[in-house]
Formats: structure tokens, sequence, C-alpha cells
């Protein structure tokens, strides 16, 4: 059933216009009056619906029931991603939005190809948020990841993270996930861009407690790095278990 986010109240027996995305949307899956749809807005659970008219530039329903299911891990995991260029970014949030990941942190990294700031920045932003919620709608998540401000690494680090576990993919690590911690509450992973973080990179963020975490004996690409480790998590303490 197609799946639409809705930054609004909802509620049963509601009936309402539709947004200029969706009705875009609707037109392009060439939805009729009668057709069923799911609503969903972020705060939980999501809205059964039927489209009751479908015009050229707009698009009505009526809400008819809500179901309270949620489809999120059991595993908080926060993604601080160095920023990537091309589309292997765009790539990583999605990927990272269908396997659980709970917030992302865009990290500007020394190596970093990409070099946001200002107003560019604020638009980058944007953006990537419009991709993890078209992400949530494919993939049946209720809860909308947050897509927070760039920061440099020193002031991602300063803010001093709360969890039971911080892990930087390095290849200093030496032990496996299972040998690390018990399954945590609450995680974060940090993953560098293309080339990695550099030695000083790795350096503070080792001092600053983060733990070294390395997947096997080959190199991977940054957009396959951060995905690989969340895989893993998720096999060893979240719902891939």
């Amino acid at each position: 059933m197609p799946r639409f986010y809705l930054d609004a109240d909802l509620a049963v027996g509601q009936q309402l216009s539709l947004p200029d995305a969706v009705v875009r949307h609707i037109q392009v899956l060439r939805l009729n009056a009668g057709d069923a749809i799911t609503l969903f807005n972020g705060r939980g659970g999501e809205y059964q619906a039927a489209l009751c008219a479908v015009m050229k530039r707009d698009a009505q329903c009526v809400v008819e029931r809500f179901d309270g299911v949620s489809r999120e891990t059991p595993l908080w995991l926060g993604l601080a991603q160095g920023i990537s260029g091309g589309d292997k970014m765009e790539f990583t949030l999605q990927k990272g939005v269908e396997m659980g990941v709970s917030v992302f942190q865009p990290i500007a990294a020394g190596r970093s190809v990409v070099k946001l700031s200002g107003e560019r920045a604020d638009k980058r932003v944007a953006r990537w948020q419009e991709i993890v919620i078209s992400a949530c709608e494919q993939s049946g998540r209720n809860t909308v990841p947050q897509v927070l401000p760039i920061l440099t690494l020193n002031e991602w680090l300063a803010r001093r993270q709360e969890a039971d576990i911080r892990l930087i993919l390095s290849p200093r690590g030496d032990k496996s996930l299972a040998q690390l911690a018990d399954r945590p509450a609450r995680s974060w992973l940090m993953a560098g861009p293309e080339g990695g973080f550099s030695a000083q990179e790795e350096d503070a963020a080792l001092a600053a407690g983060w733990t070294p975490l390395k997947l096997g004996p080959r190199i991977l690409r940054t957009e396959t790095a951060a995905l690989a480790a969340v895989a893993a998590m998720q096999a060893v303490w979240g719902d891939y278990r």
C-alpha cells in the first residue's frame, strides 16, 4: 500500500487535502478515488486512509483507522558519517534508514571531498532530510530519523554524546563487536569519508573515548563501511538476531 509522510496532526475521521508533493506521487502511481493509502506523521503509528477525490492539482482523503504499529529496532543507533561526495552520502542515508539508524550526524572531516558551509550547508541538510523521509515511506518506518546540522569533527567530539558504546571505524580495532560490550541501550557509530579519517582525527576520537572497530581485513569504501557496520551491530545487538 502506498505510504506518505505528512507533517501534520492526523486523526480518525479527518478529511484533508494532501500536499502537492503527495499529489504528484498519487498521480504517478495512477491512484483513484476509493484507493487505500497509508499516512504517517513521524509521531508514532500510522493511519489508514482512503482517497475520496483525485484531481489534476489536488487530492483529498478520509482517515479511517489508526494503527499503533512500530517498526523500530530495539538498538538505538546514531550514525556520525564523514560527508562523502557524489551520491554516496545520499545512498548511506537512504540505506541507513532502511537498516534502522536512529539519527544521522554529518561530519565535515579533513578528507571530505565536499565542503559545505552557511546557506549551502543548510540546503544540503534539508535535502538529506527529504531523502530520509522518502526512505521511511518506502521502508515502513513510522519514526523519522533526524539529520542534524553539519559539524566539524572537533565540534562533534566536544559534545560528548551520551551512549553505552561509541565506535569509530578504524584499522586500529582489534576486537569483534561481540567482545566489545553486551547489548547497549544506546550506541553511536562514526565512519569516515573517502580516504577515511586522518591519523590526527582518529587520535582525537580515541582520546575522547571512542573505541576503534575494524571490519575484517579488506578495505571498504565509505558508502560500504558504515552500512556494513550497522548491519553487524543489528546482527549482534539489534533486530537481525
